[in-house]
């Protein structure tokens, strides 16, 4: 159980939405209390469930930051899910594609086809205790920790890989929000949140990212001395929770 908190700190820290938060906290509620119940397999199936929705705000960043790529990786996909994935406002419609196929656009973030492999493979294991076919694949605590020690593994691949893409959601943030007078939020608090923490479905493991970001990469902008202040900003906003 320890063990499985980890997923938490990957998860958004807070949303726009009430029901996205609650669906959330509706998941990790489902797994806490069939696993504490020792319905081991049932716990597992809303564990799996909070992974997908880390791969989908994962997407979510990766389309935000990078929509060119994003609409080039389209490739193949069908008229209908193109406009899915293209018109989504909100990382829970990705759940209308195939599971299997979200996982190409980590290939983005130079995730390999050994590494889609193994993401592809949770989601086969998912599907085998989703159906009546009279197994009970995980029947004791030791089996349903390896899996879930397993998802966590993916978990932490993806997110190694992701570093780029939240840096990059960093640098845009800073080099485009620096001025009070010209970004969506007056207040630099309401700007951080806003802007960046909610709009970007940042986790806690994100924010560390961006917590150990180089600002002097940015000693050429000629507002380095206003980027550093909302630098500045955040680190003071965030280091102590980290």
């Amino acid at each position: 159980m320890d063990e499985a908190l980890q997923i938490i700190e990957y998860l958004p820290q807070s949303f726009e939405n009430e029901k996205e938060q609650e669906y959330i906290v509706f998941l990790w509620d489902s797994f806490e209390c069939n696993y504490q119940n020792e319905k081991y397999q049932f716990a597992l199936l809303p564990f799996h469930m909070l992974y997908m929705s880390f791969v989908y705000f994962s997407v979510w960043q990766i389309k935000r930051t990078r929509p060119d790529d994003f609409q080039k990786a389209l490739v193949g996909f069908s008229k209908e899910d193109e406009k899915r994935l293209l018109d989504a406002s909100t990382p829970f419609l990705f759940w209308t594609i195939n599971e299997s196929r979200i996982f190409r656009f980590l290939k983005l973030i130079g995730c390999e086809n050994g590494h889609i492999g193994q993401f592809a493979k949770l989601v086969k294991q998912r599907n085998d205790i989703a159906h009546s076919n009279g197994n009970i694949f995980f029947n004791n605590q030791e089996s349903a920790d390896d899996q879930i020690s397993e998802v966590l593994t993916q978990i932490e691949t993806i997110q190694d890989h992701m570093k780029k893409v939240i840096h990059s959601c960093f640098t845009t943030f800073l080099t485009e929000g620096y001025d009070p007078e010209e970004r969506e939020y007056t207040d630099t608090s309401d700007q951080i949140r806003e802007w960046l923490i909610q709009e970007n479905f940042f986790s806690h493991k994100d924010i560390d990212m961006c917590l150990a970001f180089n600002i002097n990469q940015l000693n050429d902008h000629p507002h380095f001395d206003a980027i550093v202040e909302l630098f500045d900003a955040f680190v003071a906003e965030y280091q102590e929770e980290s």
